[in-house]
């Protein structure tokens, strides 16, 4: 029998871990949680959610994350999770975290925008659980980081209207608001980086706004395969110098940057 069109282009199924950083259930966070939850689980793929606030995760990264020490003293954090990695150390809430990061294909993170970054206890969730020699190190990073060939997605809202974060906007370019979460902490451990979904000025929206919000971003979870990847420099682009060799453009957006700047 022939497949049915609708299963025919349907995007594979994908195993999606949701990381989630906001304490109100009741939050449009919250809202668009369960929305990716409903959509992907729709589309037949599994999803987990790390509802951060709800588990009570401890963001500290600290000695009691290893429950046996390669090297007294002086804690050496990332050298610990080497060694961590090596013996299956971690702390069981680290271990459990790992877990679903090495499980999913999709990694997203839903958040508000705080102070140009992530909530807290998001920035802790990556402290301990990016561990050295697993997600990046040995392995290298970006193309040779530890998490090539899964990919990530940042889902946040603001309190800012689009022109602010545009070219010439007063809270600076969007891109270079997320540089550090897209590229310096994703992409780095190897993550291929998806275009971010962003909401704005959510504060000052009205329930119409919201919900077209929603439905947004609803189809682009339905048509994951469509939605383009950031551009990233492989580490053999770079030269002994640390730098990008002659003739390689600049293609992200910080290099570009520097570049406009050095002309």
């Amino acid at each position: 029998c022939p497949r049915p069109p609708e299963f025919a282009t349907r995007q594979p199924r994908m195993k999606v871990l949701i990381v989630y950083a906001h304490s109100q259930p009741t939050s449009f966070n919250g809202a668009l949680l369960r929305t990716a939850v409903e959509t992907l689980e729709a589309e037949g793929h599994q999803v987990q959610v790390s509802d951060l606030y709800a588990m009570g995760f401890n963001p500290v990264a600290s000695e009691a994350d290893f429950k046996a020490r390669r090297f007294e003293g002086h804690l050496q954090y990332d050298r610990e999770q080497k060694a961590a990695v090596a013996a299956g150390s971690f702390s069981d809430d680290i271990a459990a975290e790992i877990d679903k990061v090495q499980w999913c294909d999709l990694l997203i993170l839903q958040f508000p925008l705080w102070w140009y970054s992530v909530p807290a206890i998001m920035k802790g969730w990556f402290d301990r659980v990016f561990a050295n020699g697993l997600m990046y190190g040995q392995f290298g990073r970006f193309n040779k980081g530890g998490m090539r060939g899964k990919r990530a997605m940042v889902s946040t809202t603001t309190g800012c209207f689009p022109g602010m974060v545009a070219e010439g906007g007063v809270m600076g370019h969007l891109d270079a608001i997320l540089w550090h979460l897209q590229y310096g902490t994703l992409a780095y451990v190897g993550f291929e980086v998806l275009e971010p979904f962003v909401t704005w000025s959510v504060r000052y929206e009205d329930d119409q706004a919201r919900v077209g919000y929603l439905a947004a971003l609803g189809e682009r979870l339905k048509h994951l395969d469509q939605v383009p990847i950031q551009p990233l420099h492989a580490v053999e682009e770079f030269g002994e110098d640390w730098k990008l060799k002659a003739g390689i453009e600049p293609r992200t957006f910080a290099h570009q940057a520097c570049e406009a700047r050095r002309r």
